[in-house]
């Protein structure tokens, strides 16, 4: 049996109350139920904006119960910025089931993406202006056999030369969507076919 030194009864002396400080207990509070006509199922993370407010999507619900887009002050008061499928069911033309969150980008609007609908049935990439301006900037499975990608589960990254980068589940491989200096005019890159 080894005999301990000065240096490891202090290690095991300052490990053992290491272990026995106690943290406060945490509590979580409600800030929020959605109520389906207002959303439903909010599934990705919510990034808080330059504002100070949290932005977020609902994968279901809203005034067509296609998902939503909202703002949330950190009190609690919601705002409803936009509600998928507007552009008329049953094609949707602006995309339908944000299953991801949002990116707001260097320019102050937001960027994600749609599971489901736009021009093509694959899913879109959108922008939207804190004030709920939406704007499809691409509409995939626009190419034969939906060769430029479909249903993007994820949601975006910008990189700091401006292009967004994101994932597509159908005809899976990572995307780059040329950014803010080329105003996304809905061009699609393949970055590289994983």
């Amino acid at each position: 049996m080894r005999k301990l030194t000065g240096w490891r009864i202090i290690f095991l002396v300052f490990a053992f109350h290491a272990v026995a400080i106690r943290l406060p207990a945490l509590t979580a509070s409600t800030l929020l139920s959605f109520d389906l006509t207002d959303g439903a199922s909010p599934r990705g993370s919510l990034v808080q904006g330059f504002d100070g407010n949290f932005y977020g999507t609902t994968e279901e619900g809203g005034v067509y119960g296609f998902g939503t887009l909202f703002e949330i002050t950190p009190a609690g008061k919601l705002t409803a910025l936009y509600s998928f499928c507007s552009q008329g069911p049953p094609y949707c033309t602006d995309g339908a089931y944000p299953i991801d969150g949002l990116v707001q980008a260097t320019n102050g609007n937001f960027y994600g993406t749609n599971e489901f609908y736009g021009a093509y049935g694959g899913g879109t990439v959108f922008e939207i202006t804190p004030k709920g301006v939406l704007t499809t900037l691409y509409s995939f499975c626009a190419q034969p056999g939906c060769t430029d990608g479909g249903s993007p589960y994820a949601g975006l990254v910008q990189a700091t030369n401006g292009n967004f980068y994101g994932t597509t589940y159908k005809r899976g491989g990572l995307r780059r969507w040329h950014g803010l200096r080329n105003h996304l005019r809905g061009h699609a890159d393949h970055a590289a076919q994983l």
